[in-house]
């Protein structure tokens, strides 16, 4: 089912009554059923939301985000409780071993450098490497071809001279915006399979407590890079207005394709973590990644 995403940036005030959720500004008042909500973004400094909405947005699997003064996703709540059998699920992923961890990893940047490619070559017209670096990742990346490969798409990608910076200039803010909202989208996902998003594969900071997610986004990044080269071929704007959020928004609706079906990415990414649960329980071997193009 596709959840719908609520985006806040004027003043408003957000309660919750019957299982609906109140939206009250100075000019209207609405209501949606909580269940049909999958991420509410606040962005806006005088929006208030009452903690029995909070409460009720999180028992139902909902990612709550919050921007900060530059309008970028700053922090996120979400369920701690999102699974029946959440402890078993914490063991196998708390005792996973070395090796499975590196087979992991090395699927995920496959998948990655796949799609870099594809997209890649739809952009520019011409052939590129990619599949042959793809060919040459080895168990946990070990010869680091996801950065050899990162160097090439960035140096190829845009028209003008870009360095990918996550402070950078324009449109690293664009990027930054979208990666931050699929970030949301696939903790949520890993969260709602009882997968601890604090423990990664590969990423291991002790300051990220979204390791798992920052893993397993990698292969969707494109689908971002897409979107803002959409909005950059479109638009002069170089600011993040409300239009070109929600056309980053947008990303999380986009149609991907799995052996026998297709499916919205925010589906998509619950069958890619619900894989995952089932690498680390032993009942499945890859994750199961979609085809971001048909």
């Amino acid at each position: 089912m596709i959840k719908k995403t609520l985006f806040f940036t004027n003043k408003c005030a957000i309660t919750t009554s019957n299982e609906q959720l109140v939206i009250s500004s100075e000019t209207k008042n609405r209501t949606i059923p909580i269940e049909d909500i999958g991420y509410v973004i606040i962005d806006h400094h005088e929006v208030y939301i009452s903690m029995p909405a909070l409460n009720k947005l999180i028992n139902n699997n909902c990612a709550c985000i919050f921007c900060d003064e530059k309008h970028l996703p700053n922090g996120m709540l979400l369920n701690l409780n999102s699974h029946h059998i959440q402890q078993e699920i914490f063991k196998y992923q708390i005792d996973a071993s070395v090796p499975l961890k590196k087979q992991l990893w090395q699927q995920t940047v496959i998948e990655k450098i796949t799609n870099q490619g594809l997209l890649l070559k739809t952009i520019t017209g011409t052939e590129n490497k990619f599949e042959y670096l793809a060919s040459k990742v080895l168990s946990g990346d070990s010869s680091n071809m996801e950065g050899v490969a990162a160097s090439f798409y960035w140096k190829s990608f845009f028209e003008t001279d870009f360095k990918r910076e996550r402070l950078g200039d324009y449109p690293n803010n664009f990027l930054n915006y979208g990666y931050a909202i699929l970030r949301a989208a696939t903790a949520r996902a890993l969260s709602g399979s009882g997968l601890l998003n604090t423990l990664g594969i590969h990423h291991k900071s002790k300051y990220n407590a979204f390791a798992l997610a920052d893993d397993i986004m990698e292969p969707f990044r494109p689908l971002v890079d897409e979107a803002v080269y959409t909005i950059m071929q479109h638009y002069d704007e170089q600011e993040l207005t409300t239009e070109i959020k929600s056309m980053l928004l947008e990303v999380l609706t986009r149609t991907v394709y799995f052996k026998t079906e297709k499916s919205p990415l925010m589906v998509a990414l619950q069958k890619t973590a619900s894989s995952l649960q089932q690498c680390y329980s032993g009942e499945r071997k890859k994750i199961k990644y979609p085809k971001l193009w048909n």
